[in-house]
């Protein structure tokens, strides 16, 4: 395996058709999904040779948190679909590569059991559960097994339809689903139905008020919700489109980063998601002003493949293409990855 895409081709055949349209599928007809790849490609870079980029490092510091690499793993939900032992491997390898793994409320292991495989301290990705108590609870297991920062996905409150999940697989920390309000001849499945437990803004100051911990809005594309998030207090944000898997056509997350590095300015964590690849998508999105990046599909296809050894060495390509590229821009550190290095 030379480049991360190349577990692809390996990982079709391990999966059902399913299970494979589950991964790589996107809303709608896929615009937004092709869209996020196709940004990359129409984003040029700029080479810098004979700069002295000897002692060169992709180290950097979140939250307090040191990591060797900008290459977070996003939440991906029900990992056993892919693998048996599937996200405790997953954290396994994002400890293995000295990075971090962002574990989904929809995950197919216990929290518990994921954080014990990892040997770390691993991030939490919440879904609200249809109401303040429940939300709660689960986000207090979660605080209490030794998660110690909060990923909260926002862009995703309406139910869609997802594959029919094999028997043993399942969101293990999760209590069953609140039942919908009885919907009227007049009213609305989606607004009188679905949407009424969906979270608000005034739910986002109160999630701020219940922890200590680093708390991360994901699923923003618009800058007067990230100027929200910001007199909020909260501590991050994550740019993202749902890698194309929410509604359709809707910009991609690279067209829409350089506006928003421009409002965050430093004044919390900018994280970027949807459509990394390859090292160089990184390169890229750090150039627009992310201060780290999230891989998915990729990672999977590496477990799906080899399990821990398959997510780590997808970290480990994608690392060293980020490396090569940042050494043949002139770039020694994340820090020195400026916009002048595209073109």
């Amino acid at each position: 395996m030379q480049t991360a895409q190349d577990y692809l081709a390996h990982a079709q055949p391990r999966l059902s058709p399913d299970v494979l349209h589950y991964l790589e599928g996107g809303s709608g007809k896929g615009f937004s999904l092709k869209a996020n790849l196709e940004a990359f490609d129409h984003v040029q870079l700029m080479s810098r040779p004979l700069v002295d980029v000897k002692g060169g490092h992709t180290r950097f510091n979140l939250f307090g948190q040191d990591f060797e690499h900008p290459l977070l793993l996003a939440p991906i939900a029900y990992q056993r679909l892919f693998h048996d032992h599937g996200e405790k491997l997953t954290a396994m390898a994002a400890n293995a590569q000295a990075g971090q793994m962002v574990v989904s409320s929809l995950a197919s292991q216990s929290l518990e059991e994921i954080i014990e495989a990892a040997g770390q301290p691993l991030w939490f990705q919440l879904y609200w559960q249809g109401d303040r108590s429940r939300t709660l609870r689960l986000l207090n297991r979660a605080l209490s097994a030794g998660y110690n920062a909060v990923m909260f996905t926002v862009d995703a409150p309406v139910k869609q339809a997802v594959m029919e999940l094999p028997d043993g697989v399942r969101a293990v920390n999760l209590e069953s689903p609140l039942s919908q309000p009885p919907v009227q001849g007049h009213q609305s499945l989606v607004f009188d139905g679905w949407m009424t437990q969906a979270p608000s803004w005034d739910d986002v100051a109160w999630l701020r008020d219940q922890i200590n911990v680093p708390l991360i809005v994901k699923g923003l594309l618009h800058t007067e919700d990230v100027a929200s998030v910001l007199r909020l207090g909260c501590d991050g944000l994550v740019v993202s489109n749902h890698g194309g898997r929410v509604l359709d056509g809707v910009p991609t997350s690279l067209a829409v980063l350089p506006e928003i590095a421009n409002l965050v300015a430093g004044k919390a964590c900018l994280l970027f998601d949807s459509g990394i690849r390859r090292g160089q998508d990184a390169f890229k999105a750090l150039a627009l002003g992310a201060d780290a990046v999230m891989i998915g599909r990729p990672y999977v296809w590496g477990l799906s493949v080899a399990g821990a050894l398959g997510v780590a060495h997808v970290i480990r390509l994608m690392r060293d293409e980020l490396e090569m590229t940042m050494a043949l821009s002139g770039a020694a550190t994340l820090a020195d990855i400026k916009l002048s290095h595209l073109s």
